[in-house]
């Protein structure tokens, strides 16, 4: 099957189960406009996150990697009353596009956005409050740093919290153990950390959309 193909069948999904939405429109529009990578998660898969949450009852989300806040918005809209999304992000070009996309989605209010390389922001909010927990955990950012990320969504994180971890699989090429591209050992070596970690119980899915082959990890904190 080819990319094309991919896409097409994404974009009969989504217009059956996801329909349009002016908010999200807009927000994928601002990142075309803003000539901002491709890298959001596609329509299915930002519903997919939202039901997620739903279905944990989450009440505290935790995003690693907002780019223009599509991801977020989704995650957000999930949130009972009370609810609240901190979202990190690391590029300031990034995050004043997607505070605008919160204001235009009257999401500000439970949203809060933290800018900073996501190492820093991580330590910071841990140290601000003790015994901040999050129920789900969205690890969406530079690959290379998914373990320590990893780390920080476990100690962020209690028994019952989902962490999600995308763009695990790279078009297969995560099966390359003699790759030179450092995304890719990451990914591996992220693997090999999972599999031993006894604090959680994890699988990942293939996925095939609009952006070609990868895969998802999820894990659920014991």
């Amino acid at each position: 099957m080819s990319k094309e193909l991919y896409a097409a069948v994404d974009t009969f999904l989504a217009e059956r189960l996801v329909g349009s939405d002016p908010v999200l429109d807009a927000v994928r529009k601002s990142c075309i406009d803003a000539n901002l990578p491709a890298i959001s998660v596609v329509p299915t898969h930002g519903k997919f996150l939202n039901l997620l949450a739903r279905m944990l009852g989450a009440r505290t989300i935790l995003e690693i990697g907002t780019l223009a806040g599509y991801s977020t918005i989704w995650l957000a809209r999930a949130l009972p009353a009370g609810g609240r999304v901190v979202t990190l992000e690391a590029d300031a070009t990034h995050a004043v596009i997607a505070r605008t996309n919160f204001l235009r989605a009257g999401l500000t209010n439970i949203i809060e956005l933290r800018e900073g390389p996501a190492l820093t922001t991580l330590a910071e909010l841990a140290a601000a409050d003790r015994e901040t927990r999050f129920d789900l955990i969205f690890i969406d950012a530079d690959k290379p740093n998914n373990a320590a990320y990893f780390n920080w969504a476990l100690k962020l994180s209690h028994p019952g919290s989902l962490i999600i971890i995308d763009n695990v699989i790279r078009d297969a090429r995560i099966l390359d153990s003699a790759s030179s591209d450092p995304s890719i050992q990451s990914r591996r070596q992220f693997f090999t950390l999972l599999a031993s970690e006894p604090r959680v119980s994890a699988t990942a899915l293939q996925t095939v959309d609009a952006k070609g082959h990868d895969g998802f990890a999820m894990a659920l904190v014991l």
